[in-house]
């Protein structure tokens, strides 16, 4: 039976990963017409948003459980880290920030990044405790 919080949760992470996006096309993260950048771009898009649906559908019908939610979490965690908080990024939060001539703009990008992060870390944490909570004998 899939857990609602959690379908709620993964909701919310694909409505903020939405909105990361337009922050990205708003920055100019896209480009037209299409070059190598843009590829890139569009891949992780539909990769991410694309995978969550499938596996929301497959979560839904049983096929996958807690565990693959908290798999898929620690692989957003660890892309959300390398993309925006990494040493190596090249659009780290400042970049975010300072993309934009409104400070609120920037903050608000920001914002919805550290959302979305936060989010993604409190599915995973749920998903683990579901996945654990699954394996405990009764």
């Amino acid at each position: 039976m899939p857990d609602c919080r959690l379908l709620k949760l993964l909701g919310i992470i694909a409505l903020l990963n939405v909105l990361h996006l337009v922050d990205h096309l708003l920055r100019g993260d896209f480009h037209w017409p299409i070059d190598e950048q843009s590829i890139g771009f569009l891949v992780v898009a539909t990769v991410i948003l694309g995978g969550m649906g499938l596996g929301v559908s497959l979560y839904q019908t049983g096929r996958v459980g807690a565990r693959f939610w908290t798999v898929v979490g620690l692989l957003g965690l660890g892309l959300g880290w390398l993309s925006h908080f990494s040493p190596m990024t090249d659009q780290p939060v400042s970049v975010i920030y300072h993309g934009y001539t409104a400070s609120l703009a920037g903050a608000l990008a920001v914002g919805c990044l550290l959302l979305l992060m936060l989010c993604v870390l409190g599915a995973t944490i749920l998903a683990g405790y579901l996945w654990k909570r699954q394996r405990l004998p009764s």
